[in-house]
């Protein structure tokens, strides 16, 4: 028999009271912190790439060749951060407020012993990777920011499980303070380190790396010295759990996966540019894709949301709480993705001049507009894919939300891309289309197979599908 976490002030928190309780407010109360955090993070990649800008466009494309493989160990802490608050949220749910604190301890754990596996080898042989990937004479650039942002590796991993965990047990306030500080910090440092000192693009580099070695500080200040969160971190408590490292895997490896999928969809789309239309493409790509990456924000931060309430539902055997966030979240998302189109198509011209500005980026400029009026049909389609993988998450299926991403990205985006850009000799503009093709039909394969599963959960207790 389970208990309930809310049942005692002395054992709970705000956010473990949100997380519990009415699902549309959790939703809410859960995402906007989220959105917030990612806004600002959004907002000093734009930043980044524009201090990158005023170095040419050969810098540009040197961190479009890197973003890929930093993509990566990125994937890597937020992959494992989803089976992380998963698995805490399922336990909390469930009233299981102990193995909710192991998990957490395995994953610190788990942080610090792939950061330790892949520092060496990706500092090492950063610039024989950016030949591998296609980078030419972009390749040394590329290698000198790769090789410090691959340093920091330990932080990146640590923070992003860090955050899950807050994010599990519902506090998503304290998550957004941590990531906007690293925003905030990352800002300030560029143009110091990138001109003032004038390290060039390594400045860009060491900016990222001391902006989220500073919040991994924080992050252990707030677990191991302050202690005020609803998870404990006490080493004291620790026990070898072969299942609460199963359960973290079961989400966070497939997770980590579809990271990887979409680093190396990208370095597919990139070699499809390379043919068809040379570094330049490949450089409206990567900028153009870090305003499509701003413009899905409030989808993401939805996303985050429904992974720890629908994990504290299914925890709970509330089946019919899972089934109305995925219908509230995906309805919510696509209206949110048809005003982010109709706004990015106005201001198009304008987004474009931030990266053109100077006289070596400034031929950049319409192809950049192109690709984000093309994206303006990729907005909508969006939440139902990203929603559905979340509801997957949520649940410990993490290997199915796999499957689903492997569809959209491999299947349908990489196909169309090649097919679209070569076969039928539309250049670059075939890889834009081919973008917007496959996430329509992965979208919409992905909220069926949702509306599905929910459907025969329901089923098996005997309840009637819910109406909302």
């Amino acid at each position: 028999m389970t208990t309930d976490p809310t049942s005692t002030p002395e054992t709970t928190t705000r956010g473990v009271h949100i997380l519990t309780g009415d699902p549309k407010k959790a939703i809410i109360e859960l995402a906007w912190p989220m959105i917030v955090a990612m806004v600002l993070l959004s907002v000093y990649q734009i930043v980044d790439a524009a201090w990158v800008a005023g170095l040419g466009s050969d810098a540009l494309a040197a961190v479009g060749f890197a973003g890929p493989v930093f993509m990566v160990l990125i994937g890597l802490g937020v992959g494992l951060g989803a089976g992380v608050t998963s698995a805490v949220a399922r336990r909390i749910g469930a009233g299981n407020r102990a193995g909710a604190d192991n998990v957490a301890l395995h994953a610190v754990l788990l942080s610090v012993l792939i950061s330790a596996v892949l520092t060496v080898p990706l500092v090492i042989l950063a610039e024989p990777i950016f030949v591998t990937l296609g980078a030419g004479e972009v390749a040394g650039l590329a290698a000198e920011y790769g090789a410090i942002v691959f340093g920091g590796a330990v932080f990146v991993i640590f923070s992003n499980i860090a955050y899950a965990i807050l994010r599990g047990e519902g506090d998503t306030r304290r998550t957004m303070y941590a990531m906007g500080l690293s925003s905030v910090l990352n800002m300030i440092l560029d143009p110091l380190l990138i001109y003032q000192a004038g390290l060039g693009i390594a400045g860009a580099a060491w900016a990222t790396v001391i902006s989220i070695a500073a919040v991994s500080a924080l992050l252990l200040y707030w677990f191991f010295i302050k202690r005020d969160t609803y998870v404990s971190l006490s080493p004291v408590e620790f026990a070898y759990d072969r299942d609460a490292v199963a359960d973290i895997l079961t989400v966070g490896f497939p997770a980590s996966l579809e990271f990887l999928l979409m680093a190396s969809v990208t370095i597919i789309l990139n070699v499809i540019l390379v043919g068809v239309a040379g570094t330049d493409a490949v450089a409206v790509y990567t900028t153009g894709w870090r305003m499509v990456m701003f413009a899905i924000i409030p989808i993401i931060g939805l996303g985050t949301a429904v992974v720890s309430v629908a994990g504290a539902a299914y925890g709970a055997r509330r089946f019919e709480r899972m089934e109305m966030v995925h219908g509230y979240a995906t309805t919510l998302g696509v209206g949110i993705g048809i005003a982010t189109s109709a706004i990015t198509w106005m201001l198009a011209p304008f987004i474009a001049a931030l990266f053109t500005y100077s006289p070596e980026s400034a031929h950049l400029a319409a192809p950049l507009v192109a690709f984000l009026r093309t994206m303006c049909f990729f907005y909508p389609f969006v939440p139902p894919g990203a929603i559905s993988s979340s509801i997957f998450q949520g649940t410990g299926k993490g290997f199915t939300s796999l499957f689903l991403n492997v569809l959209r990205s491999f299947i349908f985006i990489a196909v169309f891309a090649y097919l679209l850009a070569l076969v039928f000799g539309w250049g670059a503009e075939g890889v834009w289309w081919g973008i917007v093709l496959g996430d329509i039909i992965g979208g919409i394969a992905a909220y069926g197979w949702a509306r599905l599963y929910l459907s025969r959960l329901r089923a098996i207790r005997g309840e009637p599908a819910h109406s909302d």
